[in-house]
């Protein structure tokens, strides 16, 4: 690799946060010992019907508090929080958006740039629980994650009341057919909400490794092609 193709790929993982020795590096071993990891941004974004909770699980989250009252998401608000994962520093960049049907155009704006994705519904209410295939299949349609192994983490919220419409089984089973992970919350007494982030920053950790990798195999010539045995364009007939 020239000094100038070393320097671009340099700058391309430093962008994501991840710093790759490139001279220790083989396509024949694993490059687990080669990859250091430096502070990693990640953007999450929640997704989710109107009440569902969303703003609570973020403040739960980041700020260890519980709330009776929030006003409405309008568009969307962040908040930050560094987290460790798996020995590596990453600040999650959470986006809390609206779930207003009538904001729906302006969320997706918001997608862009998201590693990971929680969708959020209210155990106590069927139609956030059924509004969940749409709020998906809105951020892949809408995003350039049409991986099916684009990182989510389903969350059944206000698991502390008792006039539940949801049940546990047809929540897993549902998540199971599509393969996310799910787990049962309450934002009000705090259960499960630092193993719910954790989830799906873990997840999309993963593919930001993979996919500073998968750039490195793609933009690595090992052996350049020799002036001489170019191949010759054929002449039209």
């Amino acid at each position: 690799m020239t000094d100038k193709g070393e320097a671009h790929f340099s700058q391309a993982l430093l962008l994501r946060g991840l710093w790759l020795d490139c001279d220790s590096w083989a396509p024949d071993r694993e490059p687990k010992a080669a990859l250091f990891m430096k502070q990693v941004d990640l953007k999450i974004i929640i997704l989710g019907s109107l009440g569902v909770g969303k703003t609570s699980l973020l403040h739960q989250y980041v700020h260890s508090k519980f709330y009776e009252d929030y006003q409405t998401t309008l568009g969307a608000s962040v908040l930050s929080k560094i987290i460790t994962v798996d020995n590596s520093a990453v600040k999650l960049q959470i986006w809390d958006t609206g779930g207003q049907e009538r904001f729906r155009s302006v969320v997706s704006t918001f997608y862009k740039g998201s590693d990971g994705c929680v969708l959020a519904f209210d155990v106590t209410d069927r139609e956030s629980f059924e509004a969940l295939e749409g709020w998906r299949q809105d951020i892949l349609d809408k995003t350039s994650s049409r991986d099916p192994g684009f990182p989510f983490v389903v969350l059944g919220n206000k698991i502390d009341l008792n006039d539940r419409q949801v049940s546990s089984s047809d929540a897993s089973s549902w998540c199971e057919d599509r393969n996310l992970p799910y787990l049962e919350v309450s934002a009000r007494d705090n259960i499960n909400v630092d193993q719910a982030f954790h989830t799906v920053a873990r997840h999309a950790l993963i593919q930001c490794k993979e996919g500073a990798v998968s750039y490195m195999t793609d933009s690595i010539k090992l052996k350049p092609e020799k002036e001489g045995k170019k191949k010759k364009k054929k002449c039209c007939s």
